[in-house]
């Protein structure tokens, strides 16, 4: 599709004409912990729990779903102008979000735990796709709205659970400001961002393994997984930004890294630190590709020839809360 043209060039940007609604903003979320109340150590989990939870943030999942295939129809266009018409189409949608100030009511502390993995969605998708489409009259309404997010995650996590301050739920907020610093500017956010992914990092034994996730029981592999998505890509975040956390605290994100991918085939690591059978191989779960989508983020900070040819035996990589297909983000081929 082409774009007109005017007396003084480019006419002002608007949204391809099938550009989808938006569906109706979450405006407020509410839902208790999945696991067993009690369960201090998050290692078991409770049916009933989990399907509230899960019924609570399927609207939000979804439209973070729809922006990622919005994302990666962009940047995969064959034509400036469709990836330009795409990343309007995305940046309007997520604009009308912005506008009704979504998730400004955050009801139950669980939700203020976990709400950072969805806007680190955000913040990725519209730090992808702003270069696309960069006079879109919806990006002032996104920085202003993911900045007031932001800032709350913020303030929250200067009291939140000792055991969270360090677990993959840091990670992923600190994912989330990282990438909003990088779309609104703030170096207060990026310091934010850095100190958190530092703090995390530096709680990693020799080992690699990240404690807090350890004890999770048969879900620790799962969690180490899990948090290194953020880890990784963060730190991809924060370098492109100009600071390199690679190598604080002896590589600790290097070996936390090496610590997972060691034990994909088996889990015996996990299982002899927790003294459990990891869910991967009881039966209970299935370790999916998208759980390795950061693979593509990692290679770009350390291009180490193993980590590539598993990476490459897997692609594309995708995962919606890193902002869609990683391998098409990131450069790793096909």
């Amino acid at each position: 599709m082409g774009l007109a043209l005017g007396a003084g060039g480019l006419a002002p940007l608007a949204a391809r004409a099938d550009c989808a609604a938006a569906p109706a903003p979450v405006l407020n979320l509410a839902f208790e912990s999945r696991y067993a109340e009690g369960d201090a150590a998050r290692a078991t989990l409770d049916e009933e729990r989990e399907a509230a939870a899960k019924a609570a943030l399927d609207p939000l999942d979804g439209f973070i779903s729809d922006l990622a295939g919005e994302l990666e129809d962009a940047l995969s266009a064959a034509y400036p102008a469709e990836a330009r018409a795409g990343a309007a189409c995305l940046l309007a949608q997520m604009g009308d979000w912005a506008r009704a100030d979504a998730l400004a009511e955050l009801g139950t502390r669980t939700v203020e735990l976990t709400i950072g993995s969805r806007l680190a969605a955000f913040a990725l998708m519209a730090g992808h796709a702003a270069p696309l489409a960069p006079d879109s009259p919806d990006l002032d309404d996104i920085r202003a709205w993911l900045t007031r997010r932001m800032e709350a995650q913020m303030v929250f996590w200067e009291t939140a659970p000792d055991r969270a301050s360090q677990n993959n739920l840091r990670a992923w907020a600190a994912l989330a400001g990282a990438a909003t610093a990088g779309l609104v500017d703030d170096p207060v956010m990026f310091g934010w961002a850095a100190w958190s992914v530092t703090y995390v990092l530096c709680s990693a034994d020799a080992d690699g393994s990240l404690p807090q996730e350890m004890r999770r029981g048969k879900y620790a592999l799962h969690y180490q997984l899990h948090a290194l998505a953020p880890l990784t890509t963060a730190a991809l975040v924060l370098k492109e930004g100009g600071l390199d956390l690679t190598a604080r605290c002896d590589g600790a994100l290097g070996r936390a890294v090496r610590f997972g991918l060691s034990d994909l085939q088996d889990g015996a690591r996990s299982a002899e630190i927790t003294g459990q059978v990891q869910s991967y191989f009881d039966g209970s779960d299935t370790l999916d590709t998208w759980q390795l989508a950061w693979l593509e983020a990692y290679l770009r900070l350390d291009p180490d020839p193993e980590i590539a040819a598993l990476a490459a035996s897997m692609r594309p990589l995708g995962y919606s809360k890193l902002g869609g297909n990683q391998t098409l983000i990131y450069g790793g081929e096909g």
